[in-house]
């Protein structure tokens, strides 16, 4: 017996995937069912569509599903693509393709599209359905995208129906009350990477170009200091926790930091940055050049700033800062922007991280700013600590901060993380954001096009959720310069937004789940992809229909035709 409903062990796909189609073919489909019911039936066939994000199918949209296919001869089911979700920085839950298919796999629907616009209005102008069901819900809404797409339907002739609504389900508060699921994650990764087609000789052909880019690195230095320490008891002059410090390492952090993961990632990295005449800024100087970064030093702090964490096992317990703000003052800025010109001339991308420690100034950036856009290809600015500003870097290729770093940037800590990285790329002209969610993953954002004269630079951004490669966290310092360096190299090696994005999330992931600061080399990032199930499983092929390879189910009471499925 042949089973046509499931998948064929050897890699074939179910029947049902058939019906999902792309939206130039169910515009074939529909004209050919409309021209063929107009020459051999007594009345024409009656087009449904329905439309949705569908996240998780539920009861509630079986009933909505099963109420519209009873209102004509052929429902279409279009789903908002996944870069037009706006509901949480992890949503859609589950990815386009795997929505697609769920739908596919009912027997009353017979076409499913994945509409990679913000509204249906488009496809419905397209596909002119007779009857256009919406949830009860919409009756009375006053939704302008919802009132757009009821004009379109109106305009030609079709009708609006409200399902119902039996059994009210919210997909948003069902994926809200799921634990976080591994195996979703990974397929979820799975889609991107297909999706993108990042791949293990993508990624190894990647990393290859990495190698010998010349990156410019520009930002406050900071010594970040780790005690360990045994709690030994309580003090006896008074209720407070007694330490007793074993040891104390001492890593590179800020831009420091992101120069020596440019060096471990294959790169070459020239340091502009601000250190004192104390001893630890020569420690931090030695450090650096033994490592392979060329330093270009401002002598303009009387010490080098310092972060100082205690620590109990793998806890930490509280942080002392020792870090004096320093601005660069005018003849600071000259010679700054001196070296800056200077080093821009041979490098082929330029990271500024910023602490707000004095490095940065606006008035650095107003000298240099123009002259950089110019003669690099990549400009990638970052930001930490209350002091970073992120909205300082104007029309670079990438900004990469955290979620409160962004959300404090633009003053915005109620909105949708869409809303907030569409105000982020308004204000400061950038091309790109790279949003870290730590133990949540990434979120990138790109702008629709990276023309400033296109209605496209001011269109809805396109966004993609990638999941965090790793379960735990051992140390959160150093995942923002991580994210930054990676995408940053990547970039300048001719990598698209999404490639680079998984180099950053990946590198990223390795970082946090070591102790301390210390820099990853490319030879561990190699390895580690290599083991990647995203990168080296079989790409399923896609089932997208052609006009001529398949017909809609025939008219209730009709014969069954041979392509019916």
């Amino acid at each position: 017996m042949t089973d046509t409903g499931t998948s064929d062990l050897r890699g074939g796909n179910p029947d049902y995937l058939r019906k999902i189609v792309e939206v130039e073919s169910l515009h074939q489909i529909v004209d050919r069912v409309r021209r063929d019911a107009a020459e051999g039936e007594e009345s024409p066939r009656t087009i449904v569509q329905c439309h949705g994000c569908f996240d998780i199918v539920h009861p509630g949209h079986i009933r909505y599903l099963r109420f519209a296919r009873a209102q004509g001869d052929v429902l279409v089911v279009s789903i908002t693509g996944d870069a037009q979700i706006d509901k949480g920085d992890q949503r859609p839950y589950i990815p386009q393709e795997l929505r697609a298919e769920n739908l596919a796999a009912l027997e009353f629907v017979d076409f499913v599209v994945i509409d990679p616009n913000p509204t249906a209005c488009r496809l419905l102008g397209r596909i002119r359905p007779d009857v256009y069901v919406k949830g009860q819900e919409y009756a009375t809404s006053s939704d302008p995208a919802f009132l757009a797409e009821r004009k379109v339907v109106e305009s030609h002739g079709g009708r609006v129906i409200f399902s119902s609504g039996q059994v009210v389900f919210s997909s948003s508060r069902l994926i809200e009350a799921m634990p976080h699921s591994s195996v979703l994650a990974e397929q979820r990764m799975q889609i991107v990477c297909r999706r993108h087609g990042i791949d293990q000789s993508s990624v190894t052909a990647l990393f290859d170009r990495m190698r010998g880019r010349r990156i410019l690195v520009l930002g406050d230095t900071i010594l970040e200091r780790y005690v360990l320490c045994d709690a030994s008891g309580v003090a006896g002059e008074s209720p407070m926790m007694s330490l007793e410090e074993l040891d104390s390492r001492d890593y590179l952090g800020g831009a420091a930091f992101a120069a020596l993961l440019v060096v471990g990632l294959g790169g070459r990295a020239t340091l502009v940055t601000s250190l004192g005449e104390d001893a630890a800024s020569s420690w931090a100087i030695s450090t650096l050049k033994d490592a392979g970064v060329e330093v270009r030093a401002l002598h303009t702090r009387p010490e080098l700033a310092v972060k100082t964490r205690f620590m109990v096992d793998d806890h930490k317990l509280f942080k002392v800062n020792r870090t004096r703000d320093c601005p660069l003052d005018s003849v600071g800025e000259s010679a700054a922007a001196k070296i800056l010109q200077d080093v821009a001339r041979s490098a082929d991308a330029a990271i500024f991280y910023d602490l707000g420690n004095g490095v940065i100034t606006p008035g650095l950036l107003g000298r240099v700013g123009a002259d950089l856009r110019q003669s690099i290809s990549i400009l990638a600015g970052g930001s930490a600590g209350p002091h970073g500003n992120a909205k300082a870097f104007r029309h670079f290729d990438l900004l990469c901060p955290s979620e409160r770093q962004l959300r404090t940037a633009v003053n915005d800590f109620g909105s949708g993380l869409s809303h907030v990285a569409y105000r982020m790329l308004h204000e400061t002209g950038a091309k790109h954001l790279l949003v870290a969610l730590g133990k949540r993953g990434l979120v990138t954002f790109d702008r629709r096009s990276h023309d400033p004269n296109s209605p496209g630079w001011e269109d809805r951004l396109s966004s993609e959720h990638l999941p965090s490669f790793s379960n735990r966290v051992t140390d959160q310092l150093g995942e923002i310069e991580s994210v930054l360096t990676a995408a940053t190299l990547a970039l300048s090696a001719g990598a698209g937004l999404m490639e680079a994005a998984y180099v950053a999330a990946a590198v990223a992931s390795i970082q946090v789940n070591l102790p301390g600061l210390t820099a990853i080399k490319h030879e561990v990032v190699r390895s580690w992809t290599r083991h990647r199930a995203e990168l080296i499983a079989p790409v399923r092929s896609k089932s997208i229909a052609r006009a001529d390879a398949i017909l809609p189910t025939p008219r209730r009471g009709s014969p069954v035709s041979e392509t019916t499925f």
